[in-house]
């Protein structure tokens, strides 16, 4: 009987040992570990969890236990348990939300590379043990707090370059409309999640994507849902309806990220913007116009009007292509209930213009295009051509008359006898003309080349080849003629008499002062200058130095494939940019300070013909050169065995 009691003490002792061994942990069992802030793994990582924090969160206020999460500590006996548990699967409850996010970006990202940092659930919603509601100020999802939260990986380059992605639009949001609103508190402007979704966050590029160009309307329909619907109604609406990847929708006109108010300048939808580039982005292009049958040059009919040429002066109050065909309820000409229809206008007009008739709406805005064919565009293109012709005409003889006047006088001043004092002999009148040509070839080219749809390029038969090809050729004779003028400067006497009468000396400056006060009728009494005034001086140096400047930048984008083997490809950019500003220097200089010098002043006017035959009169020395004339004149006075007069300084 004894045995019989004890054998049975053992057995209810081993069943309850049992049943003690399969008994699920509770909470207080886990936090008998993990609620002291020095428990961590074998690793060091830290599995502290605060027993206060938990049981206010939305896991422990819905009365979850630690093993419905981690499903595994059900499954196990041993305690403390194996360090490798299974990740918590947030699918057993939040099966739908699971889902949705299976067949976003985040998840796919996480797939094709499971070291990804692409978002998780805790990514966004926080630490499980702690979270919150999206109603609590404190929650990572709130209104206020969602760019931020968004903004950890979508605003850090490391994160989102290597995926492809930028992070502009994370910091062009923060600068929006929206991402203002939001930022200051507002718990109605639009965040991430409201065009993007929160869980199911999709490409741009996917159907199903709330941002897919076809779906951009109803998405932005959850906030502006009276807008959306007059642009569902309007024209552009219609054509997206028909599947037209052509036609605009919201984020064509507004921006994507970076939308602004439309009282903002920098904004997409300013007045000046709608006037100049965002409506024109679409309708100056010709593909809508040979694809769709859009009428064509819209925006440059509207540019040259009067509402056009004051909208690109600056003024707010002109006219703009909403102003009278509508913001988003955009209709047909044909349609009765457009603000263009003919028995429209008169309201539309009055808009602006209080007052305004039938007769001033009578007429069209877009003058001049080819399909226009009402009685206003039909007299403009004949006042047009009528003019056009009387202009050449009129123009044409005026020129013909000057000119043939010009050239008179200026013959006449060639043929005067008293040009005897030879300036330029003639290797140097040669090298003159050389570089004269092909200064002016050089030009012409180079800035049809730069400016191929301008009239330079036109003059030059508008090929490209044709344009380079003498591009160079020019470039290639005038670093030859500077070889040859080097060789001249330093080889001859003359040339290296010609580098000591261009230095420059102290003088120079006291000339220039002079010259000032000359000017500015100080003084009655011009300086005397030597065999080159200090302008001339200036000049010669100027086109030294600007010679070799563009043969090198020249050289540089001519060869730039054997010149990129030696340097990184950014001297190329620039070698273009200094090629470019210093033929612009160049080429003003030539005209506003050579040409004035040999053509415009008036004691030369109409031409100082010394390039021609190297020479001048005395009373153009004495005027220009007083100090090298007064030289002369002893000179002369000393061959005639005469005593040398005194140096004169007129």
């Amino acid at each position: 009987m004894r045995l019989a009691s004890a054998s049975m003490v053992l057995c209810l002792s081993a069943l309850a040992a049992v049943a003690q061994a399969q008994k699920a942990p509770t909470n207080e069992d886990c936090l008998t570990c993990h609620e002291d802030p020095e428990s961590k793994r074998a690793n060091g990582t830290p599995v502290f969890v605060a027993k206060d924090r938990f049981a206010s969160s939305l896991h422990g206020e819905a009365g979850l236990a630690c093993i419905d999460c981690h499903a595994d500590l059900a499954k196990t006996a041993d305690f403390p348990h194996p360090e490798k548990l299974a990740p918590a699967q947030c699918a057993s409850c939040h099966d739908e939300a699971v889902k949705a996010y299976s067949e976003g970006v985040h998840a796919l990202a996480r797939q094709k590379a499971p070291g990804s940092r692409a978002a998780t659930c805790v990514s966004c919603h926080g630490d499980a043990h702690t979270m919150v509601g999206s109603s609590s100020p404190g929650s990572p999802i709130s209104r206020t707090a969602l760019p931020k939260t968004c903004g950890k990986c979508h605003g850090v380059k490391f994160v989102m370059e290597p995926s492809g992605y930028d992070v502009s639009p994370f910091f062009n949001y923060q600068e929006s409309v929206h991402g203002r609103a939001v930022a200051n508190g507002s718990q109605t402007a639009a965040v991430c999640t409201d065009c993007h979704n929160a869980h199911d966050v999709r490409s741009g590029k996917d159907p199903k994507s709330t941002i897919f160009k076809f779906n951009v309307p109803a998405t932005c329909n959850k906030c502006h849902a009276e807008q959306s619907a007059q642009f569902i109604a309007s024209v552009h609406g219609k054509a997206l309806e028909r599947g037209n990847w052509q036609a605009p929708v919201c984020t064509d006109c507004h921006g994507i990220h970076l939308i602004k108010d439309h009282v903002d300048p920098a904004s997409s939808v300013s007045s000046q913007a709608v006037a100049q580039t965002t409506c024109a982005q679409c309708h100056e292009g010709v593909r809508l116009t040979q694809e769709f049958g859009v009428a064509p040059q819209r925006v440059s009919s509207y540019r040259g009007s009067y509402h056009g040429l004051a909208s690109r002066i600056g003024a707010d109050v002109a006219a703009n292509c909403a102003s009278c065909h509508g913001v988003h309820n955009i209709l047909p000409s044909s349609d009765p209930r457009s603000t263009v229809y003919k028995a429209n206008l008169e309201k539309t007009c009055g808009t602006c213009h209080p007052g305004a008739g039938a007769n001033f709406a009578a007429g069209t805005i877009h003058l001049g295009v080819p399909e226009s064919q009402d009685i206003g565009s039909k007299a403009t293109r004949w006042v047009r051509a009528i003019y056009i012709v009387l202009i050449v005409g009129t123009i044409g003889f005026m020129l013909l008359h000057n000119g043939l006047a010009w050239w008179r006088h200026a013959a006449a001043k060639r043929r005067r006898k008293d040009r005897v004092i030879l300036r330029m002999n003639k290797v140097q009148r040669i090298q003159h003309f050389i570089l004269f040509a092909s200064f002016v070839l050089l030009v012409l080219s180079g800035f049809a080349l730069a400016w191929p749809d301008s009239w330079l390029a036109w003059l030059l038969g508008s090929n490209e080849t044709f344009r380079r090809t003498i591009h160079r050729a020019a470039g290639a004779v005038m670093l030859l003629l500077a070889l040859f003028h080097v060789g001249y400067m330093v080889g001859t006497q003359e040339g290296r008499q010609g580098v000591k009468d261009f230095w420059f000396r102290p003088r120079d400056l006291r000339d220039l002062f002079g010259n000032f006060r000359y000017f500015l009728g100080l003084t009655d009494r011009r300086p005397g200058f030597g065999h080159f005034t200090y302008a001339e001086k200036v000049e010669y140096w100027a086109l030294i130095w600007g010679t070799g400047v563009m043969g090198v930048t020249g050289l540089m984008l001519w060869f730039k494939v054997q010149f990129g083997t030696w340097i990184p490809r950014w001297w190329l950019d620039i070698a273009t940019a200094i090629h470019f500003w210093e033929a612009v220097l160049a080429t003003l200089a030539i005209v506003v300070w050579h040409f004035y010098q040999v053509i415009f002043e008036p004691e030369v006017y109409p031409m100082n013909w010394a390039w021609w035959d190297g020479r001048i009169t005395e009373e153009e020395y004495a005027h220009e050169h007083g100090e090298e004339h007064a030289k002369w004149l002893r000179e002369q006075e000393e061959k005639k065995g005469a005593s040398p007069p005194k140096p004169s300084e007129s």
